[in-house]
């Protein structure tokens, strides 16, 4: 399991690579001068920096997670140490936290 979750985490962690590459890309171009677009652009801007703050997160997230492969410790809740549900595991691979703990911490 844990090669198969490797390049999970590392495809997850490409796709989202990819994602702010792009975004960095969109939020690089010029303003548009008309003042109704411009207004709608940076509108627009403010919804990607917020997109590429998410996708930043989750790539630390990954990382994160790809150490705790690398130390024997994935899949174990870093907090209270109990095994993570393999179900929650499948949706969010790079979770740390068991869902009691992801509860408590808010």
């Amino acid at each position: 399991m844990s090669e198969e979750m490797e390049n999970r985490l590392k495809t997850l962690r490409a796709d989202l690579q990819r994602r702010v590459s792009a975004i960095d890309a969109d939020l690089g171009a010029a303003l548009d001068p008309d003042s109704e677009d411009r207004v709608t652009q940076l509108e627009n801007d403010q919804v990607l920096m917020e997109m590429r703050k998410e996708a930043r997160e989750q790539i630390i997230s990954i990382d994160a997670a790809l150490e705790r492969l690398n130390h024997g410790s994935f899949g174990r809740c870093v907090r209270c140490l109990d095994p993570i549900d393999p179900g929650r595991l499948k949706a969010i691979p790079y979770t740390p936290y068991c869902v009691t703990c992801a509860r408590l911490a808010g």
